[in-house]
């Protein structure tokens, strides 16, 4: 798949890599870039040959949040009228968070630039965040008269960096560092912009080591945990997921290859 505003490529056997290709608008969200990241979920989704998703920005930027320019759809507001259209537009937008959250595929954000409002609220629905030393991050939804909650940040950021910080972040909108990011635990790394994504690729590698539903049912339960109520209610959730992995062919193949010392082949049964 290619279009203007997203491409979709792969770059090693198993990972799928999604580019954010509006360069010259430091890749904002419009509407024909929104729709091409939703198509390229849409194809990744069903890819059992899937592993891991590498989400990236073309240019010196990841995504500089919404276009401020114009959203570039006129023809929704005629159509439905002004509050209904913007309701649409904003659930339209705030999907792309729900989805990259629950592709079965973890998802290595690899951030090469600013990354704010939307942008952000891609890096943060991501499972493993890398980024360069030149990376920035900021909510900057409220520095554009809007309410810092949007598209999943109020509850994705208190659970990555903890409340107190996210607070602070998203009250006062400022720019922060990718030193501070990775200081507060958000990002996993920051590497030289030229290993940026070489590192990516080495850790879907890693992750590749693992058998595909193990994989898949690892990041379902590790986001799940986070609304999770009590210890008990995560370990019974856990119970049925060692239950269901440890039957599958996949789990005897990884037994049968850490025994004999030699890389696993999995079959995703």
């Amino acid at each position: 798949m290619s279009d203007n505003e997203v491409t979709l490529g792969t770059p090693a056997d198993g990972v799928r890599q999604i580019t954010l290709n509006r360069p010259d608008r430091l890749n904002t969200m419009n509407a024909a870039l929104v729709a091409g990241l939703h198509r390229a979920l849409d194809e990744v989704e069903v890819d059992r040959d899937c592993r891991v998703v590498l989400l990236t920005g073309a240019g010196r930027a990841f995504c500089a949040g919404l276009d401020l320019a114009g959203y570039g759809d006129p023809g929704r507001e005629e159509e439905m009228g002004v509050p209904l259209a913007t309701l649409d537009r904003q659930r339209e937008i705030a999907r792309l968070t729900q989805r990259l959250h629950d592709l079965p595929h973890p998802v290595i954000a690899a951030v090469n630039g600013a990354a704010a409002g939307g942008g952000l609220a891609l890096v943060l629905a991501s499972d493993i965040r890398i980024a360069t030393p030149e990376a920035v991050f900021a909510v900057s939804f409220i520095r554009a008269g809007y309410s810092a909650c949007d598209i999943g940040v109020s509850w994705l950021l208190p659970r990555i960096v903890g409340a107190g910080r996210a607070h602070e972040l998203m009250l006062t909108g400022r720019r922060f560092s990718a030193e501070e990011a990775e200081r507060a635990g958000m990002l996993a790394d920051v590497v030289p912009a030229e290993r940026l994504l070489a590192t990516a690729l080495e850790k879907a590698e890693e992750i590749k080591l693992n058998a595909p539903a193990s994989v898949s049912l690892t990041k379902q339960g590790m986001w799940a945990a986070l609304e999770m109520p009590t210890l008990a209610t995560a370990i019974e959730f856990e119970n049925r997921q060692q239950v269901i992995t440890a039957l599958t062919q996949d789990a005897a193949e990884a037994r049968a290859a850490f025994l004999e010392k030699r890389p696993p082949s999995y079959q995703h049964r």
